[in-house]
């Protein structure tokens, strides 16, 4: 754990202890704060209690919520750090669908419309595109980016589906081809890119310039058209042929910076890019999407 916020808004306003994990890129919420918010019971003691009787009927139901919680250290209202509780926002999500409060109403409603979205969308996919253009309009961000961005989307999937025809599986082997090609032709891995811009759990395409984004997507093209020449058989293969592919935007990328005298990429991130209603929300928002 490289940084602890102990405070973020969450919840009608209310505090809740959290803690970023940078390794994992995820959040981590005090249990005990956030039963203490849906259940309308400040006193530590009787919300602790609610949490054992909570458990023991989670674990009676078969659920598997309890075992996946987890444990750090936070800082109690006597001041001291103690082991507290903790789970991640999908974790916390369905602790507030065990949880018969009023207040946790909104968010049920609010996961059986996201739920009810998805599903039209794994009919007709345009819609999420759809939904996805609007979304960027709303925060602010440009036409001609949006544009670009939608394209990143489509160029992106062709990869992945010569990827998925390699034999290259998804989750780990996905995320090491990604990072070998932003590392060939940016300079830096995935992580990298997302600290350089001061990013966490924020998608890094949304956050890059035109410029980054056009790069990128010419090391996607590129690595996709020697794919289906190729045909790579196996991660290695592909590996080699996703790096190739990286190497045509690295030499563009160069090309450009000496044209230019200045760098292609960037630490400019959507708020600095777009601002706006986007620097606005963005900066109400204490914890990553």
């Amino acid at each position: 754990m490289s940084e602890q916020k102990n405070k973020i808004r969450l919840f009608e306003q209310q505090e809740v202890r959290t803690v970023w994990d940078e390794a994992a890129e995820k959040w981590w919420f005090s249990i005990h704060d956030i039963l203490v918010i849906l259940t309308d019971q400040p006193d530590f003691q009787k919300a602790r209690n609610y949490w054992k009787w909570l458990k023991n009927k989670l674990k009676g139901e078969g659920s598997e919520l309890v075992s996946h919680t987890n444990q750090l250290k936070m800082q109690a209202p006597d001041g001291k750090m103690r082991l507290t509780d903790v789970a991640d926002t999908e974790q916390v999500l369905r602790l507030i669908q065990s949880v018969p409060s009023k207040k946790a109403e909104p968010f049920k409603m609010w996961l059986a419309k996201v739920g009810s979205e998805r599903i039209d969308e794994t009919i007709d996919p345009e819609l999420s595109i759809e939904r996805a253009i609007q979304n960027y309009r709303r925060l602010g961000y440009s036409e001609n980016w949006i544009n670009q961005r939608i394209k990143s989307i489509e160029v992106r999937k062709a990869l992945t589906d010569e990827w998925d025809k390699g034999g290259v599986k998804r989750g780990q082997e996905y995320a090491s081809l990604t990072d070998l090609m932003s590392k060939t032709w940016s300079g830096m891995t995935t992580k990298e890119y997302k600290g350089l811009k001061g990013l966490k759990k924020e998608n890094l395409r949304d956050n890059m310039t035109n410029m980054e984004l056009i790069l990128n997507m010419l090391a996607e093209v590129a690595a996709t058209d020697i794919s289906v020449v190729r045909q790579p058989d196996g991660y290695e293969a592909n590996a080699s042929v996703a790096e190739e592919g990286a190497l045509a935007a690295k030499v563009a990328r160069q090309q450009i910076e000496r044209s230019t005298g200045k760098p292609a990429v960037t630490p400019l991130n959507a708020k600095n890019i777009h601002g706006g209603l986007l620097a606005n929300e963005q900066g109400e928002r204490h914890e990553p999407d």
